[in-house]
């Protein structure tokens, strides 16, 4: 096997350490929206829980990716990272009202800010000739955690008749175990570089800039994915309305798992371009369908649909960031993806929330609509890029 194909070793730890950790975090997901809701949450509580889910950790993103490049240290970040998300995992379950899930949703995602973009420098650093495949057998075992642990959420609600809450405690227990493959992870002599944050972010390549800007489009479209599953629950009442909803999650994670590395290495062979273009407008067509369609085997396919979409996407958006900052600090870069993206996702996820009050189906003609703008500026900058 040759040294470009060779998996390394920090590819698996790192992979087993998201893998348990998305185990923990996909036990909550799938009945994070009915537990909102139970709170007294509604479209608008969704969508504010789902932005700052994904935005507020957005500086911290660039700030640890810089501060992982200009120490040379990226395990310590990530180490704390995953440990202060195990905290508030277990915090969250003690939530009385909407606003203390808000509340410790956001301090659970400051660990993954800390975490992310070292994390991903480590990937990309241990197999530099290869870093679609590396991101996609990464991706690969986050989302097979994903998959496992939207299956234990369903053991526990339906076969084992758990609360919510004694189903996120369950679920911070596990992600505290992901600590320890991490011990064992080791940087690859990363050298410490001058860099000063404002300089290094305004220096930025000419084509990563492009390309950050073409994916913070996408984003405003990529809305949180709470709404898929409300979206679905509308068809069921009681119990049934949060098994169903689980079962297509699982559904979509499937699907995730199943394309993750096979996209990664087609990116590989075809170039990232091609795979992220047609990404976008899978999600475009999807989101359509979403918006058209109100079925149960409407929503079978289009969960398929969205878990195609996600694997296309989301490692190979980080890989192709990888790519176009040859030269240039890779954690500050991938910092600066994640900080963009995450400061696009509050305001993309509290507008859906806004329409989901005055009618869900529009929600996803917003994604539609907005995904195709991204889709247009991507073709038509493609040669820059």
């Amino acid at each position: 096997m040759s040294n470009e194909s060779k998996i390394s070793p920090n590819i698996l730890l790192l992979g087993v350490v998201s893998f348990l950790n998305d185990l923990s975090s996909e036990i909550i997901m799938p009945i994070l929206p009915m537990f909102i809701a139970s709170l007294g949450g509604a479209g608008i509580a969704v969508g504010l829980i789902g932005g700052v889910r994904d935005s507020v950790t957005s500086l911290l993103k660039v700030v640890s990716g810089y501060i992982s490049d200009k120490t040379g240290k990226r395990k310590g970040l990530v180490f704390f990272g995953y440990f202060s998300s195990s905290i508030f995992k277990a915090f969250m379950a003690f939530s009385a009202i909407w606003q203390h899930v808000l509340v410790f949703i956001g301090l659970e995602r400051i660990g993954k800010g800390m975490r992310d973009a070292p994390r991903d420098a480590i990937i990309a650093e241990s197999m530099p000739e290869a870093k679609g495949k590396g991101f996609g057998i990464h991706r690969a075992f986050d989302t097979t955690g994903a998959i496992l642990g939207s299956i234990v959420s369903f053991i526990l609600f339906w076969y084992m008749g758990l609360t919510f809450r004694a189903i996120i405690l369950i679920a911070a227990v596990i992600a505290f175990t992901s600590l320890v493959p991490l011990y064992f992870v080791k940087e690859h002599g990363v050298q410490k570089k001058d860099i000063t944050l404002k300089v290094t972010l305004f220096d930025l390549p000419k084509k990563l800039k492009l390309f950050l800007v073409i994916s913070a489009i996408f984003s405003m479209a990529n809305f949180s994915y709470m709404f898929f599953i409300l979206r679905a629950q509308d068809l069921f009442y009681g119990k049934y309305a949060a098994t169903v909803a689980i079962l297509l999650y699982i559904l979509f994670n499937m699907f995730y798992a199943g394309f993750s590395v096979p996209f990664g290495y087609l990116s590989d062979k075809i170039g990232r371009k091609k795979v992220l273009l047609a990404g976008y407008t899978l999600f475009c067509i999807t989101s359509l369908g979403f918006a058209f369609f109100h079925s149960i085997a409407a929503y079978i396919l289009l969960f398929a649909l969205y878990g195609i979409v996600n694997a296309m996407i989301d490692a190979n958006q980080r890989a192709f960031v990888a790519d176009l900052s040859k030269g240039h600090a890779k954690g500050t870069s991938l910092g600066a993806y994640y900080a963009i993206v995450g400061l696009v996702a509050l305001p993309a996820s509290f507008l859906a929330g806004i329409i989901w009050q005055y009618a869900p189906a529009a929600t996803f003609f917003y994604g539609a609509f907005v995904s195709a703008f991204a889709v247009a500026v991507f073709f038509i900058k493609r040669d820059q890029l």
